[in-house]
């Protein structure tokens, strides 16, 4: 049995952007993908409007716990992507790196969110265009 890759979407808080990338890539392409997020400066815990976005399209992130992207992180991933051009990793990226631009939804509403969240959903489904692995 093949290990499938590890995808690991990295934010500044681990707390908006780069749960929602990890949550939507398994939702897209369930079981094609180990997937994971941290952050460089994680929160206490994962946006509340974030996560009740996440719910509106079958994503559970009731477990989700922002964490601290580390060394071991990035030599293991085979993709990273960052949320945010230019952020500095604690480490160099093993795999193959992707820089995305989305901003920080901390202060955002619902609105905002869905917004947000379906432009994340958007570029996996580009990523996984690019990497031929059919999304659902």
């Amino acid at each position: 049995m093949t290990t499938p890759p590890t995808v690991l979407f990295i934010c500044q808080h681990n707390a908006g952007r780069s749960q929602m990338g990890a949550h939507l890539l398994d939702l897209v392409a369930p079981g094609a993908f180990l997937s994971t997020s941290a952050g460089l400066n994680p929160a206490d815990e994962i946006n509340p409007i974030v996560a009740q976005a996440l719910e509106e399209v079958g994503a559970d992130a009731t477990a989700a716990k922002p964490r601290q992207v580390t060394i071991g992180d990035l030599s293991a991933a085979d993709v990273v992507v960052t949320m945010k051009p230019g952020l500095q990793l604690p480490g160099p990226v093993v795999g193959r790196r992707i820089e995305w631009e989305f901003p920080n939804p901390e202060q955002w509403d619902l609105v905002g969110v869905r917004s947000m969240r379906d432009a994340i959903a958007a570029q996996i489904r580009t990523l996984l265009d690019e990497l031929k692995v059919p999304a659902v």
